[in-house]
């Protein structure tokens, strides 16, 4: 009784499709300058400064308070998302991930405000 070993030669496997570093560099160069960076940093910052003050100004009514720091709220997860965790040339699925856990935030905080009677006083 003998066992066959099946020894496949990999020195003689055809090496030439599989792309170098520098070919995938190449095709999926999404550089981002800091130019840019600087930019979005200084959006955010503005978008905070915001933020903060739409809480601090006296008179703003409740009806419009929650709504603008929510779409503040989003505004600032697309940019942080897109530029500094470069989802922006991530594949379409890990885009529907983020924007789905993004939808089910908003409407998890709003079913909750909702909860409180917010909405009615």
């Amino acid at each position: 009784m003998s066992i066959d070993n099946d020894t496949t030669d990999t020195s003689t496997a055809d090496l030439t499709e599989v792309p170098s570093q520098v070919e995938h560099d190449d095709l999926h160069s999404h550089e981002v300058s800091d130019k840019t960076y600087v930019l979005i940093a200084l959006v955010l910052a503005v978008l905070t400064a915001a933020e903060v003050a739409t809480t601090e100004i006296a008179g703003v009514p409740d009806a419009l308070l929650i709504p603008s720091l929510l779409i503040m709220m989003a505004i600032k997860f697309f940019v942080v998302v897109s530029y500094f965790m470069h989802l922006k040339h991530d594949a379409a699925l890990f885009k529907f991930g983020f924007y789905i856990g993004l939808a089910g935030a908003i409407v998890l905080y709003s079913v909750m405000l909702a909860t409180f009677h917010f909405f009615l006083s």
